[in-house]
This record gives structure tokens, C-alpha cells and sequence, in this order.
């Protein structure tokens, strides 16, 4: 019985450390960056409170690579 509980707890604790992290990143603007040139092509936000841009990045965001 001490067993299932732990096991129970753990899945539990793991859950919500999940959840948690994707919470956390669900808002993280996405910065477009050219292939060939390096340089960035757009941001897009997915928080309507910020308003990143080119020219002001966020100090936190997902890299993606565009054409």
C-alpha cells in the first residue's frame, strides 16, 4: 500500500512540474531568423502585453529558422 501511494504522489509531482513548464513557454514569442543571411525577419507574440520586435528582443525566446 506504501508503494501505490508514492508511486501515486510521484505521477502527481511529476504532472504538475509538466504543466508548469508548459504554461511557462506557451507565451515565449517565436523570433524568425533568415538562413541564409542570419538576420531576423519577425517576431511574432503571442502575449498581446509585449510588443517585441526586430529591432527589440525579448531576453527569452524560441529560435526558429526561416528561409
Amino acid at each position: 500500500m506504501k508503494d501505490i501511494l508514492y508511486t501515486v504522489i510521484s505521477v502527481l509531482i511529476i504532472s504538475a512540474v509538466f504543466f508548469f513548464a508548459v504554461l511557462v513557454n506557451a507565451n515565449v514569442p517565436d523570433v524568425h531568423v533568415s538562413h541564409s543571411t542570419g538576420e531576423c525577419v519577425e517576431v511574432i507574440n503571442y502575449d498581446e502585453r509585449f510588443d517585441y520586435n526586430c529591432k527589440n528582443y525579448p531576453s527569452k525566446y524560441n529560435h526558429v529558422w526561416v528561409k
